[in-house]
């Protein structure tokens, strides 16, 4: 089964298990399809699904990953007076590293919006369905959803990360509060916990609570930074490597400025 087919086969496959068979016609322009593919990928629920799908799916979305191009943390260089933290700009997915972290929100199983441009959808459509899985059986274990400042740790599967570690940060519907940058340094010092209780080396994070949960980029950057150099500077941690992940060319100066300090 040549990659293309493999692509056709996944949509085929998920296409009937929605019950659209032939109403929803495959197009024949590849891009289409690999959007095809990702919004059933988005609206499929968390449930059991064959080991034929896994494989398959697994063998496309590595060959899709590995096209994208993969970055070893290990080969990035130190920013700032810490040679332990790195700037780093560009797709956080395509990052090999020990964990990466992924901002979710509080039912922590992925965006279900069709192709919508946020990390927590991106993260979920290339690591594979196994993702929401695992997700709901840590929540359906857990029994209630995910407090602000939370988190909780899966494997990457199809990611070039080994784990992924997910937390819940503040919304800012209106004004900042103290309350929400409480929250927000609880969910940059609970990830960094979570990566010292499996005994990381690289953690990178993204800019969490910015975008569409309307944490300002700035102040999340300024607690960014200080909360994790007051980490790394008071805690007997085993993690080498802290990397800020910036995609806005609009947080890279941010940071820039933050980390020359």
């Amino acid at each position: 089964m040549t990659h293309s087919e493999r692509r056709i086969w996944l949509i085929d496959y998920l296409r009937n298990e929605a019950g659209e068979k032939d109403d929803m016609k495959i197009p024949l322009d590849e891009q289409k399809q690999k959007d095809m593919l990702r919004a059933f990928m988005n609206v499929r629920e968390p449930k059991p699904i064959s080991d034929e799908f896994i494989r398959i799916q697994d063998e496309y979305l590595s060959t899709e990953n590995e096209n994208a191009g993969i970055t070893d943390v290990e080969d990035l260089t130190p920013f700032g007076k810490d040679e332990r933290i790195i700037l780093w700009q560009g797709d956080i997915t395509t990052l090999r590293a020990d964990a990466i972290v992924n901002a979710a929100n509080s039912q922590m199983l992925g965006c279900f919006i069709p192709l919508h441009n946020c990390i927590d959808n991106a993260i979920h459509s290339k690591s594979g369905v196994q993702l929401r899985l695992k997700c709901k059986e840590l929540m359906d274990k857990q029994g209630y959803e995910e407090p602000v400042g939370g988190a909780k740790i899966t494997p990457g599967y199809n990611l070039p990360c080994e784990y992924i570690i997910h937390t819940v940060g503040p919304m800012v519907s209106d004004e900042l509060e103290d309350e929400h940058k409480e929250q927000l340094a609880r969910s940059y010092r609970t990830c960094l916990e979570v990566a010292d209780i499996y005994e990381l080396k690289s953690i990178v994070f993204c800019c969490i609570s910015t975008g569409v949960f309307g944490f300002p980029n700035k102040e999340a950057a300024k607690i960014a930074v200080s909360t994790v150099r007051d980490y790394l500077k008071n805690t007997k941690t085993t993690l080498e490597k802290v990397v800020f992940n910036v995609f806005k060319d609009e947080d890279r100066e941010i940071y820039t400025y933050l980390l020359g300090r």
